[in-house]
């Protein structure tokens, strides 16, 4: 009968404490599940994360791209304003307005405007009203027009001096908008052709 007791004193025993082992056991498996979740996480992050710098590179490049078009557009841009052309009496076009207007120096260095057609034909003066603005820029001259015959013709001559700059200012009718064009005004003749160089078309620089 003792040795059935102290059997019977001893299961119970066992049979007490195995709550105890299978809950440790399963503390254990969920901590090291959570950890392993946690990890996973983190790789998951790092793969944003270097998605996000892809992105950023690829941004980047569009950036790059994007300065590339414009330095190209102001290609352009600088091919176009370079473009001259002349009028029916050698003087440069003013293309900005319509009809287009020749600004031409006379030989005593007075500036003539005269409107041209679409063939590049003279034709009389409408309603334009020019001024321009020229030489020195520390004593300029200032030139104002009035109509003689069908052009226009500055009150005053340019001073002495072959390089300059010129602003042109010119309103196609009293309610209009001022147009403003401005260039160099070299007055030497162009070895390959019979303009000024403010008004040669000839490919080479000016």
């Amino acid at each position: 009968m003792k040795i059935k007791s102290l059997a019977l004193f001893f299961a119970a025993i066992a049979f007490a404490l195995l709550p105890v082992a299978c809950t440790e056991k399963e503390d254990h498996d969920h901590d090291h599940d959570h950890a392993e979740h946690d990890h996973d996480h983190a790789d998951h992050e790092e793969g944003d994360h270097d998605h996000a710098e892809e992105d950023h590179d690829h941004a980047e490049g569009e950036h790059d791209h994007e300065d590339g078009e414009h330095k190209h557009e102001d290609g352009d841009h600088d091919h176009d304003h370079a473009h001259i052309e002349d009028g029916p009496n050698g003087g440069r076009l003013l293309t900005s307005v319509e009809p287009h207007l020749e600004f031409f120096v006379t030989e005593d260095r007075k500036v003539q405007i005269t409107s041209v057609d679409d063939e590049e034909k003279p034709q009389p003066i409408g309603e334009q009203t020019v001024t321009v603005i020229g030489g020195s820029r520390s004593n300029p001259t200032r030139m104002s027009f009035a109509k003689e015959g069908d052009v226009l013709l500055s009150d005053i001559a340019f001073p002495e001096g072959n390089d300059f700059p010129v602003v042109v200012q010119i309103k196609t009718s009293p309610d209009a908008d001022t147009v403003t064009e401005k260039f160099n005004l070299n007055l030497e003749d162009c070895p390959t052709c019979d303009n000024k160089e403010y008004a040669c078309t000839c490919d080479h620089a000016h």
